[in-house]
């Protein structure tokens, strides 16, 4: 029993810091001084992204030029992550809704998720 509940701490350890990584970064954006903001946004990653997608996330606030580069890159594993993105741009935009919350970050998110388009 000891045992049980180190191992479900000790998983729930790199989640829980992993998991303010989109929070952090839209706070230090500047975009928003409304932390409820920035959770909504997290709440919605925590849901759709894992905790390495979520830290690639994040670094599209300090770099925007880098999701662009994701997104139009042929490379499969990017092409996964920026289907999982998109979702979260919906997923934050429906979750901030249904809080009552229209934040222009969680606006921003889902638009700046065009479709891929194959050429």
């Amino acid at each position: 029993m000891r045992y049980a509940a180190i191992a479900i701490i000790a998983g729930l350890l790199p989640e829980a810091a992993a998991g303010q990584s989109l929070h952090q970064a839209c706070l230090a954006a500047g975009r928003t001084t409304d932390p409820v903001v920035c959770a909504c946004i997290q709440a919605a990653a925590n849901r759709t992204l894992t905790a390495r997608e979520q830290k690639l996330a994040a670094s599209f606030f300090a770099d925007p030029s880098l999701a662009q580069d994701i997104r139009r890159s042929d490379r499969r594993r990017h092409e996964r992550f920026w289907e999982r993105y998109r979702s979260f741009g919906e997923t934050a935009e429906t979750y901030c809704d249904s809080c009552a919350i229209r934040p222009a970050a969680a606006s921003s998110i889902r638009s700046s998720a065009p479709s891929k388009s194959r050429v």
